[in-house]
């Protein structure tokens, strides 16, 4: 008997050790749990944590506990990370401290590298120089070639031999804190290389471009020309009977990128007599490089150009952005004088005086001018000499 009573104490006791642990882990549960799933405490607005490479767990740790995070034990945080699978597992990069956040959901971003993600932007029309102006603001962007010249730019990037001019597609780009601005550059490159392959191959076969290059350099003209996008192509069109017909483009966007720092916002007579490699007025054919960078609806444009006879194009001259189209020289002429008359009526209405007349030679190049309105009603006031007068966007 007295045997049975301690079999039955032995195992009552541990029946009630047994029970005591399952309610001990039962409460280290609910307390790992509510840890685990609950909110973030001590978290500011738009914080942020950066794993760098070679960090520890416990680096990790601290850095969490260094941004104001006391939520939890620290043995808690390991615990939950084992359970996760996160142990080892964490990822470089910078992770957003969002409201609401928690501890679980935390340890799975860094364990799947869901990283804080930026975007940049290359604008369509956008030159080099505008570009790597707007890289060098870029938000939490690593500065690898700020200090790099151009021709150093391209020999970084693997094309020693290119100019820069074009080669960038200008689309929305997503970077995190780890990336560098010539990484974004990199895959800004193989875009554009990708969308003027696929361009090349799709274009109209009677174009007059003998390489993608060519085709590269006239999408820029393109671009430059027009911000209306139903003109695209009519204005491809133009350029490509042009150079059919052995016509000088006479385009003035090229004038104005050889000018470079020398263009003050108004083409002048001066500017038109300067021979240079992107003079179009005094050169005929294409510039040596692109003058920006060209969009896809560019390049598509002047791979597939609007069918017609149009040869010359001229602003409207009435804020709407729009040209009018002519293929004889008399409608260009008439174009033209529509284009002063708008003008005229806008410096009346600005209570501004009205200065000079235009004609148009047969090549479409403006002749006799004499206080001729400027491009750019910013320069409206600026009085010059004759040879620096300035001349109305005429194509």
């Amino acid at each position: 008997m007295v045997k049975k009573r301690g079999c039955r104490s032995a195992l009552t006791t541990a029946f009630l050790l047994l029970v005591c642990i399952v309610l001990a882990l039962g409460v280290v549960w609910q307390r790992q749990k509510s840890f685990a799933d609950a909110p973030i405490d001590g978290i500011q607005p738009d914080a942020s944590l950066v794993v760098a490479q070679g960090d520890s767990f416990q680096a990790v740790l601290g850095k969490i506990r260094g941004v104001g995070i006391q939520s939890g034990h620290d043995f808690e945080w390991q615990a939950l990370a084992r359970l996760t699978g996160t142990a080892g597992k964490i990822q470089v990069g910078e992770y957003a401290l969002r409201e609401g956040i928690t501890p679980r959901q935390l340890l799975l971003d860094m364990r799947d590298g869901k990283v804080v993600s930026y975007r940049f932007t290359i604008v369509e029309g956008w030159t080099i120089r505008d570009l790597r102006r707007a890289l060098s603001r870029a938000q939490n962007l690593k500065q690898e070639t700020a200090g790099l010249s151009n021709e150093a730019l391209m020999k970084a990037l693997g094309h020693a031999d290119q100019h820069p001019e074009g080669r960038f597609l200008p689309e929305t780009y997503q970077y995190n804190r780890t990336e560098s601005d010539l990484g974004v550059l990199k895959r800004a490159y193989a875009a554009m290389e990708k969308a003027l392959d696929e361009t090349w191959k799709a274009r109209d076969p009677e174009t007059p471009f003998k390489t993608p290059y060519e085709l590269l350099t006239m999408a820029s003209i393109v671009e430059k020309e027009t911000g209306i996008p139903d003109e695209r192509a009519q204005i491809a069109g133009v350029f490509d009977r042009r150079l059919k017909l052995g016509m000088r483009l006479e385009t003035d966007p090229t004038i104005i990128y050889g000018l470079g720092d020398a263009y003050k916002g108004n083409i002048t007579w001066a500017h038109l007599r300067t021979d240079g490699p992107y003079n179009t007025r005094t050169r005929a054919g294409l510039p040596p490089t692109p003058i920006a960078m060209p969009g896809r609806a560019s390049l598509q444009a002047t791979a597939h150009p609007a069918p017609g006879d149009a040869l010359f194009f001229v602003a409207m001259g009435d804020g709407s952005g729009r040209s009018r189209f002519a293929s004889t020289y008399p409608e260009h002429q008439r174009n033209v004088a529509a284009y002063l008359a708008n003008r005229r009526a806008d410096a009346s209405r600005a209570d501004e005086p009205m200065r000079g007349t235009v004609t148009v030679s047969k090549d479409g190049a403006p002749e006799n001018v004499t206080d001729v309105p400027p491009a750019d009603a910013a320069d409206a006031d600026t009085p010059a000499l004759p040879a620096e007068q300035p001349l109305p966007p005429t194509r």
